[in-house]
């Protein structure tokens, strides 16, 4: 009789959208999979040629993309970069929330405004700008111009999550802190700091997962050293080499799924 009463208390607009809503989620999530599927699918095809029907399945063209010097060489410049711009952007996210959820002072939402400035400029347009500045300030192209381009796209994305931690930490723990003796720098380091940690360390994985998918900047800005996503673009020129380069794309997607789960996983605990 209560479940009969709560169905009949429930709007019926409600009761109507809820299949409707949950048709657009599974359309939704096909559209997000599908071609993620796809991909792992042919990445796993035998024949060279990607159509169906698929001519059985090997791992041949992953053990070609781990055997191919130069794809390694790239990973390998992908994984520095990703490592040093997400370290120096998630510092500087974690000073910037710090500042912007703890004080108060002119120029605050000037400052919040710019931090997040990278998340509506398009890619492509920051790539020009950048690429024109250290023309004219006579700096060579290489992994530190890349590096230093995916630190300012990488800073919104950590400073974000941050923030959302910083804002559930009440400020009486800081109180409480000043009152028994410890100045501000020691409650940072015993009190707030290991309170936000798994943010921290959340917000460092999507920043290392935005810099390592990167293209548009690292295309203008890396010289001699390509990245991961650079080094797969300039080779599906050629066709015999696609099977290969799909595993490797398919290998990315893994790992990148893999690191927004656990962001999400370490966002979640906090």
């Amino acid at each position: 009789m209560s479940a009969g009463l709560a169905s009949r208390s429930t709007p019926r607009h409600i009761r109507t959208s809820a299949p409707m809503l949950r048709g657009y989620y599974a359309v939704l999530i096909v559209l997000l999979y599908l071609p993620i599927a796809i991909l792992v699918l042919f990445s796993l095809n035998a024949n060279q040629v990607l159509a169906f029907p698929l001519q059985g399945f090997t791992l041949q063209w992953y053990a070609n993309a781990l055997a191919t010097p130069t794809a390694l060489t790239a990973a390998r410049n992908s994984v520095l970069v990703a490592t040093g711009s997400s370290f120096v952007a998630t510092v500087l996210a974690t000073m910037v929330a710090i500042l912007v959820s703890r004080y108060s002072f002119r120029g605050k939402q000037l400052l919040v405004a710019v931090s997040v400035l990278p998340l509506i400029v398009p890619y492509i347009v920051l790539a020009v700008a950048l690429l024109l500045l250290f023309a004219a300030l006579d700096v060579n192209r290489s992994l530190w111009t890349v590096g230093i381009a995916h630190t300012v796209i990488a800073l919104p994305y950590a400073l974000l999550i941050i923030v959302a931690r910083l804002g559930g930490v009440s400020p009486f723990l800081e109180e409480a802190a000043a009152d028994l003796g410890a100045d501000y720098l020691t409650t940072l380091r015993r009190i707030i700091l290991p309170i936000i940690a798994p943010a921290i360390v959340a917000a460092w994985l999507v920043a290392f997962t935005a810099s390592f998918d990167e293209f548009a900047l690292a295309l203008f800005l890396a010289g001699a050293d390509p990245t991961l996503p650079v080094f797969i673009y300039g080779q599906l020129r050629f066709a015999s080499r696609l099977p290969m380069l799909i595993s490797l794309a398919a290998m990315v997607m893994i790992g990148t799924l893999s690191l927004a789960l656990i962001a999400d996983r370490l966002r979640r605990r906090t």
